[in-house]
């Protein structure tokens, strides 16, 4: 990781906090040496409250469980400790519900299906900790060892149908969409392994489901996805342009939060927003830790509060 990944360790504006047994959190810039995680106690109190016409959540990518060895900086057993963290800080915020931006979780070295399906609950039993509702994005990772059908079997989204890799749902006023790129480019399902995780591919029968989705939907949109839809390259979505042609179209989104590339990024396209969040599972301990709050406000800007090396951004909507 270079020097440009370095972000700012931040909590949200106005923040009032008090450090926690997992919620250690280095607040605008302050560190505290030598505290770890279990030396420390006490409540969170949050620290922002819903105004009319907002909408929170939180969102969290690339945790890459495994209870496997330490590959390439990939801390995978430390995802567990890492997501704690997080589940526990949007409880104490009260967020309105949680997303996972996909590669929830990993295998070991040698794949084992039923191994990877006891890391896949292991983590899920984490992340429903979370007191409200909560939804998952596909990542390519989830799909090594497993179908689509053993991961969506064994995780939860909220009143969704559990059948769905994609999807959409309302909350305070905005509309979200889940979108699922891990098909190739015949269309096939990424299955077991059994793909190329540099050909990820919206095929046209979701293309045609996310056109009408937006058609119907009366409320500004957030989408979610895990591969990046802003650029060309081995992380982005093949046909990322017919995906945003559709959401420039539709004249209502207002920005889309991607996973994937662990560094993070963003851009600004057609005045969309695109936020890639950085990875939980790069880098050992809880500093290396990666989560946002996102506060969506009724006049379309977006308050990106980032924790630990996730970045903070406040996104204005685009100009009439």
């Amino acid at each position: 990781m270079n020097s440009n990944d370095r972000t700012n360790r931040i909590s949200p504006d106005s923040s009032n906090w008090i450090i926690t047994r997992r919620v250690f959190l280095r607040a605008s810039g302050v560190s505290v040496a030598g505290a770890g995680l279990s030396q420390v106690s006490c409540a969170v109190k949050p620290s922002m409250k819903n105004r009319r016409g907002t909408c929170r959540f939180g969102i969290v990518a690339d945790c890459h469980y495994a209870d496997a060895d330490t590959r390439n900086g990939r801390y995978y057993r430390q995802s567990l400790e890492k997501l704690a963290e997080c589940v526990e800080l949007m409880n104490a915020e009260k967020i309105d519900f949680l997303v996972e931006l996909g590669d929830f979780k990993d295998e070991n070295a040698k794949p084992v299906e039923k191994k990877t399906i006891t890391h896949l609950r292991k983590i899920e039993q984490v992340f429903q900790e979370f007191t409200g509702p909560t939804y998952h994005v596909l990542g390519n990772h989830d799909m090594d060892s497993i179908s689509k059908e053993q991961f969506l079997s064994n995780v939860e989204n909220t009143w969704i149908d559990p059948t769905r890799s994609y999807y959409s749902f309302d909350s305070k006023g905005f509309h979200f969409v889940v979108l699922d790129a891990n098909y190739s480019s015949d269309g096939a399902d990424y299955d077991h392994g059994n793909f190329d995780w540099t050909d990820a591919n919206i095929p046209k029968h979701e293309l045609n489901w996310l056109a009408e989705d937006l058609a119907a939907a009366r409320r500004p949109v957030i989408a979610f996805v895990h591969q990046l839809l802003d650029g060309k390259g081995g992380h982005y979505v093949k046909n990322a342009a017919d995906v945003r042609a559709i959401f420039e179209s539709s004249g209502k989104v207002l920005g889309v939060f991607q996973g994937h590339r662990h560094s993070g990024s963003y851009s600004r396209t057609e005045g969309i927003h695109y936020y890639t969040l950085k990875a939980v599972v790069e880098g050992s301990g809880p500093e290396n830790n990666s989560y946002t709050i996102v506060e969506v406000l009724s006049r379309g800007d977006i308050i990106v509060s980032g924790y630990r090396r996730a970045e903070s951004k406040r996104l204005a909507p685009a100009e009439v």
